[in-house]
């Protein structure tokens, strides 16, 4: 690519320009830093070590977090069940309650009914007890008047027998009101039984409710006390990356990788490329992208988002690359988002913004605001490209 030759310039000013004895450092006289060749490879030995040692602990820390995450989903599992057995146990509560409220309908009905057979049934005793009073207080006179106002014997017979009905009509009527009273009496009985049992029934859901209500708010302080954990671990994480980024930034450690990149760049320039047209992107790869450009770009103008996003097709175009994005994204010491877990969370919650997903759109489509170039960093002494926003494109 057309940046290629003059970064292998820079390089080779780089490892063959003079030195300062005593520290392996000087400067030419265009001010660009300059590495000693004999000192170089212990300090880069020495940064790849230290390097190795961040990328471990990152990786541990990655491991604790899935742990956690884990964790934290299970918890979350158990909390929708818990809240499902508390929306039964209230659902069995209402139940109960509009069962308990029909009973106690039924029982003020069954009150009310006693109190009415039991006033009939007082009334009609009263009465009989008036007329048997009034019998046999008059019974002689009464009667006699009666046999005398009559004409004919027959007469006689049947007002006698009239008199006899009368007293058995009274009879069966108390014998009617006494039986209903005690139909109502065991209707009663039955309903207030029913009612006792609802009311454990009331009781016991009331208990279950309470240990289901226990049992979430515990479960809820656990999955607090796990969000709180992953916070710190995606802090760590976040930590861990911006060490990563920094030992990147040293000279020694830079020279070998501005090394490794110019030389790749070169060969994908001169490499076989494939077009636009040709790629068939998977579900899921332009939530990556945009995600991508969220982490690496997130806060550059729209032109360093595209940008971002340009290299990322760049290199699924060139031959030197993976040919897909996901491979692209997480290939080996390229992306340090992806190598420290900091994609993964964005991922997980979308974080990326409209104008992330509009620039791996158009890089998607094809468009590129910095050619064929196939890497980018902070810029760097000696290191030439095209410059956008906080990067260096080459």
């Amino acid at each position: 690519m057309k940046y290629g030759k003059a970064m292998a310039v820079c390089l080779c000013i780089f490892l063959l320009s003079g030195m300062i004895p005593d520290t392996g450092v000087s400067k030419n006289h265009t001010g660009v830093l300059l590495v000693s060749a004999t000192t170089t490879q212990q300090q880069i030995k020495d940064k790849e070590e230290e390097k190795e040692e961040l990328e471990q602990k990152d990786r541990e820390n990655d491991k604790n977090l899935d742990e956690l995450k884990k964790k934290q989903k299970q918890l979350k599992k158990e909390l929708d069940e818990l809240g499902d057995r508390m929306d039964e146990v209230i659902s069995r509560l209402e139940d109960l309650e509009s069962q308990i409220a029909v009973k106690e309908q039924e029982i003020g009905e069954s009150g009310q009914a006693l109190a009415q057979a039991h006033e009939k049934e007082t009334d009609q005793y009263e009465s009989m007890v008036t007329k048997i009073r009034y019998i046999y207080e008059n019974k002689e006179k009464s009667f006699l008047g009666a046999i005398l106002k009559e004409k004919s014997f027959s007469d006689v017979l049947n007002t006698a027998d009239y008199v006899e009905r009368i007293a058995q009509y009274d009879r069966r009527t108390m014998d009617d009101y006494c039986n209903n009273r005690v139909l109502i009496e065991e209707l009663d009985g039955k309903l207030q039984y029913e009612k006792i049992q609802l009311d454990a029934l009331q009781e016991q859901a009331k208990e279950e409710q309470g240990k289901v209500t226990e049992l979430i708010q515990k479960a809820t302080k656990t999955l607090e006390k796990y969000a709180d954990k992953i916070a710190d671990a995606e802090q760590r994480a976040r930590e861990y990356e911006e060490e990563l980024k920094q030992a990147e930034k040293d000279l020694q450690y830079l020279k070998k990788k501005l090394a490794e990149e110019i030389a790749l760049s070169q060969a994908a320039a001169n490499g076989a490329w494939r077009d636009i047209s040709q790629v068939t992107f998977s579900e899921g790869d332009r939530k990556l992208l945009a995600n991508i450009i969220y982490c690496e770009a997130g806060g550059e103008s729209y032109e360093g988002k595209l940008a971002v996003g340009s290299v990322v097709i760049n290199r699924l175009l060139s031959s030197k690359f993976p040919n897909t994005l996901t491979g692209v994204v997480y290939q080996k010491n390229q992306f340090s988002p992806a190598a420290s877990g900091r994609l993964a969370l964005a991922l997980e919650k979308d974080k990326a913004t409209a104008a992330c997903y509009r620039a791996a759109d158009e890089a998607m489509a094809g468009k590129t605001n910095v050619g064929t170039c196939v890497f980018f960093r902070r810029p760097v002494e000696g290191l030439t490209g095209i410059v956008i926003g906080g990067h260096i494109f080459y």
